[in-house]
């Protein structure tokens, strides 16, 4: 784990714009930017960080751990599904191949639990007894764990809109891919999930739930975008879930719940002016975000302080 004082100096630096002046068509997401040449694309995760849909503040070195966790969980995985990685020329960027994205995300949770208002628990303490096709059992608990990992699929939205979860069923139905897609689809996810959970719990962590995005390259099915990371993911410390569940106490986390349940607690859920983030909370996800990459992947995070853009400028000048 770094130190404070090396989080503290980063934040003037963190990197919210990326400054590249590079060939190829541009696109710019809520926190990765690319660029589209010659059948490769390079992906560039900057620092900056998305709740409830929208974009917060930075926090330094996220892009760094992100695109290195990413790395790591794409390599873990190769053996259950192709994915899109190439290269990483820098800490903070992989070129892949470019693929045409599916507009599917693949939602897996292992337990019932959430903060934001489309979250199952939210539905379920709504009464709510069917999630996205899933039948859910009576009488459970926040942060219960479902009898078996449940799919709740939910379509990709366009830039500035928010995601939709609904049915298998609904997606197929949509157009949005093919019944027999669907279900490769979600056979490869809950094969994803259950190596992840294999993998964390080796480390004295839960794997919660995670989203899956997809791509196709010849017509095949490949991993593209993330996996299994603070941003993508929810993890708990195994050590202490059983008897904060007992008590009815939050769980320990290792993700970007941290800033999720602070807004929340201010009344931010997605809607209306975010409140002001201060330095103190981007430090804390900071550190957050580097403990969740050094108890998942066993390794010690190498931070890579200073100027992002200088850096990949340099990295990647033969792109």
């Amino acid at each position: 784990m770094i130190d404070r004082s090396i989080a503290q100096e980063q934040l003037a630096l963190a990197c919210d714009e990326i400054r590249l002046d590079l060939p190829g068509v541009r696109q710019s997401g809520k926190v990765r930017d690319s660029w589209h040449r010659e059948g490769r694309r390079l992906i560039v995760t900057s620092d900056r960080v998305s709740a409830y849909d929208v974009v917060l503040t930075t926090v330094p070195f996220k892009g760094q751990v992100l695109n290195q966790m990413a790395a790591y969980w794409f390599e873990q995985t190769r053996d259950i599904v192709d994915n899109h990685v190439v290269s990483l020329p820098d800490p903070n960027a992989m070129i892949v191949r470019d693929v045409e994205p599916l507009k599917v995300e693949m939602v897996v949770r292992g337990y019932l639990t959430g903060t934001t208002s489309t979250s199952v628990l939210t539905h379920y303490k709504k009464g709510v007894r069917e999630f996205c096709g899933n039948v859910l059992p009576e009488g459970m608990r926040k942060d219960q764990a479902f009898a078996e990992p449940i799919l709740t699929p939910s379509t990709k939205a366009e830039q500035g809109d928010h995601d939709e979860s609904v049915a298998a069923e609904e997606i197929v139905r949509r157009g949005h891919v093919s019944a027999d897609m669907m279900e490769e689809l979600g056979r490869i996810s809950m094969a994803l999930f259950k190596r992840g959970t294999e993998i964390a719990a080796r480390q004295g962590i839960i794997l919660v739930d995670t989203k899956y995005e997809f791509g196709l390259v010849d017509g095949r099915i490949v991993l593209i975008d993330e996996i299994h990371t603070p941003d993508s993911s929810r993890f708990w410390y195994t050590d202490t879930y059983q008897a904060r569940f007992e008590a009815g106490e939050e769980q320990r986390r290792i993700d970007k719940d941290v800033m999720r349940t602070w807004l929340a607690e201010r009344g931010f859920t997605g809607d209306g002016p975010v409140p002001e983030i201060d330095e103190n909370l981007r430090i804390e996800a900071c550190l957050k975000y580097i403990e969740a990459f050094e108890a998942i992947t066993g390794t010690t995070f190498q931070a890579d302080p200073g100027d992002v853009n200088e850096r990949l400028r340099a990295n990647i000048r033969d792109y």
